[in-house]
């Protein structure tokens, strides 16, 4: 297979439960990942359908996944971009970037401020993610600072520092 093909990206639907559990489930070797989109489904204060996306492999397989969720920096509203998640075979091969790409515009279109992820600092700065620490935003848990990061999707004013508060299933 080329190293990168025209992905197909679209938001997720009721069809794709059992794909999107899949991709989560092969790609971290383990169903706890999977298990976690479940329960943020069940959350109606974290839970935004129009941010759970897929992308398609040319066969119209669910070849990569990609959520945003609703978390809050102390009480300002954010979104936290997890899991991002791509079958094994499609690894490396631009499913995961097409993906990750298509939420982060659904976000922004839906005029969203700011997105964090926790996640490894060599993929994200590609997409525009910076050290949340930059911003004065932290964890509420020890994590390398590295790791943490933050994305402004809206320039028009500045981001709020503090604490993440992520919804109540990831477990933090």
């Amino acid at each position: 297979m080329p190293l990168t093909t025209p992905w197909t990206t679209r938001p997720e639907t009721s069809a794709d439960r059992e794909g999107v559990y899949g991709v989560n489930a092969a790609a971290f070797g383990t169903d706890a990942e999977a298990r976690l989109v479940d329960a943020l489904r069940e959350d109606p204060g974290a839970w935004l359908p129009e941010l759970s996306y897929v992308a398609e492999a040319p066969d119209g397989t669910i070849a990569a996944y990609a959520l945003i969720t609703r978390c809050h920096v102390d009480e300002v509203p954010a979104l936290a971009l997890a899991p991002v998640a791509v079958l094994p075979e499609h690894q490396r091969r631009g499913a995961g970037a097409a993906v990750v790409r298509a939420v982060l515009e659904a976000a922004r279109a839906r005029g969203e401020r700011l997105v964090l992820v926790l996640g490894h600092p060599e993929y994200y700065p590609r997409f525009g993610f910076v050290r949340a620490s930059e911003y004065g935003i932290r964890p509420g848990f020890d994590v390398p600072d590295a790791a943490m990061m933050a994305l402004p999707l809206d320039g028009s004013a500045p981001v709020a520092p503090g604490t993440i508060r992520y919804p109540a299933a990831f477990g933090v």
